[in-house]
């Protein structure tokens, strides 16, 4: 059996996250295996378009940083990671439609517009609760079991966010990796 690259393995997790970036992420989700250590995991990703230079970016929110990734044809890969200590706030406004997302990190307040609003809102707990945790936390983080997956699943399960059917097919999907 072949090893997955590390790209198939990021595509699983988004899937799994239930995650489906458009095509205008291409680029930014291409580079992530360039960007993300090798046994970091994604805990969400949203996109939009940064206000300061109007670029489609990704947000992608794993469990020990949070890093924006803007990959232009014309102006290279640029990357910018924090860890969840130095972000003081993260707030979303929904429109009709979209949302904007404003993150104050330090001295600097990053705005980012264009995104859906139910992923903002989603994107925002997520980091929330990675702010709210004690430094300590993010020293020395064992990797996920599969029982720990499996019981993240059910969370989502019973919370109604998967249905049975997607419940079942993801894992399927865990169990054959861990095969």
């Amino acid at each position: 059996m072949s090893e997955k690259s590390r790209l198939d393995e990021i595509k699983d997790e988004l899937e799994i996250l239930d995650i489906n970036p458009t095509i205008f992420a291409r680029k930014e989700i291409h580079a992530l295996p360039d960007v993300l250590s090798e046994n970091e995991k994604i805990v969400y990703l949203i996109e939009g378009r940064n206000k300061l230079t109007n670029h489609h970016i990704i947000l992608v929110a794993t469990e020990r940083r949070l890093i924006f990734v803007d990959k232009e044809f014309m102006y290279g890969l640029k990357v910018e990671d924090f860890s969840y200590d130095k972000v003081s706030s993260i707030q979303y406004e929904k429109s009709l439609m979209l949302a904007s997302i404003d993150i104050h990190i330090s001295d600097n307040v990053l705005e980012i517009d264009n995104v859906g609003k139910y992923y903002a809102e989603l994107f925002c707990e997520k980091v929330r609760d990675f702010m709210a945790r004690p430094k300590e936390y993010f020293q020395n983080k064992p990797e996920p079991t599969a029982l720990d997956q499996l019981e993240q699943l059910g969370r989502l399960r019973d919370s109604g966010i998967l249905s049975e059917e997607e419940f079942a097919e993801q894992k399927k999907k865990l169990l054959d990796r861990l095969s």
